[in-house]
């Protein structure tokens, strides 16, 4: 049987739970996954992407059921990427009926941009279907509890990176 890599992109700043499940439930469909993390030119990252990149491997690598997973920067077009990683499968979330339109759009590009290469959606578990990085910013920036949303790891990336908030 032939290995079929799949790749799961993301900004990822920072990386959340509902991304753990989104790359767990993949690993458990496809033979290796790369999890891919990406520069969006539409966003303002609060964690470089170096910073991204290294929080992203370590709590992939402290994840038991993520050792195979590997971990990628990538800059430039994700399909490019793709491509280049000969995989055959670009693997999303899909929260809400809101990210839909985007994902819509960029399956479309994709397409266009190398017709080889599969789109797979994967709905989160519905305790995860509100998570998203910009709302974790936003609860911690706020002085809330993030611990049950994210690993350690991204707790004390937030608390070293930006300190701890209080909303007094």
């Amino acid at each position: 049987m032939n290995e079929i890599v799949a790749i799961v992109p993301g900004t990822f700043d920072p990386v959340t739970n509902g991304h753990l499940d989104i790359i767990k439930r993949a690993k458990r469909i496809f033979n290796h996954i790369i999890v891919a993390v990406a520069v969006n030119a539409g966003k303002t990252p609060l964690f470089s992407f170096n910073e991204r990149v290294e929080i992203t491997k370590g709590v992939v690598k402290s994840d038991i059921e993520l050792r195979d997973v590997t971990v990628e920067g990538v800059k430039g077009l994700l399909i490019d990427f793709a491509k280049k990683r000969k995989a055959k499968v670009i693997v999303r979330g899909l929260r809400a009926v809101s990210d839909f339109e985007y994902e819509l759009q960029m399956a479309f590009m994709n397409r266009r941009l190398n017709e080889e290469i599969e789109m797979i959606y994967l709905m989160p578990y519905i305790k995860y279907s509100f998570l998203s990085s910009s709302i974790i910013k936003d609860v911690y920036l706020n002085g809330g509890d993030i611990s049950n949303f994210v690993p350690d790891l991204v707790v004390k990336a937030m608390n070293k990176k930006i300190g701890r908030r209080s909303t007094q």
